[in-house]
């Protein structure tokens, strides 16, 4: 069973830069695709960015293409490793809480999901 803890969210002003991190444990997290999603209020979830599991792969919303990267630790023979998203340039409408994302495919629906870290982007 994996779990996917994010931190590093938090509040900065526009233009600023925050760095999340996506702390996973268990046996299979070489094995997995990995992605970040948003939710900010009174909307639904969207995709922010993924990556795949050699970490070789990546993609991204537009809305973040140019401001953000994704990156992954694939370190082996350990239960713990992390994903990372640093996004920069961050704007008022990148306010939401973000949410790490695991599945065992490169394609198809994320089954598992972090807790989310709050982003707060102030003008």
């Amino acid at each position: 069973q994996v779990q996917l803890v994010e931190s590093g969210g938090g509040l900065v002003q526009a233009g600023g830069s925050l760095r999340l991190s996506c702390e996973t444990s268990g046996r299979t997290y070489n094995s997995l695709a990995m992605g970040w999603f948003r939710q900010a209020p009174g909307k639904e979830r969207e995709f922010v960015s993924s990556i795949s599991r050699s970490g070789e792969s990546t993609q991204y919303a537009d809305f973040v293409k140019g401001r953000a990267a994704v990156s992954r630790d694939n370190f082996k023979n350990t239960f713990k490793n992390t994903m990372y998203l640093q996004m920069n340039n961050l704007r008022p409408e990148d306010t939401a809480v973000y949410y790490c994302a695991a599945r065992t495919g490169e394609i198809g629906p994320f089954g598992t999901w972090g807790q989310g870290t709050q982003v707060t982007v102030s003008s």
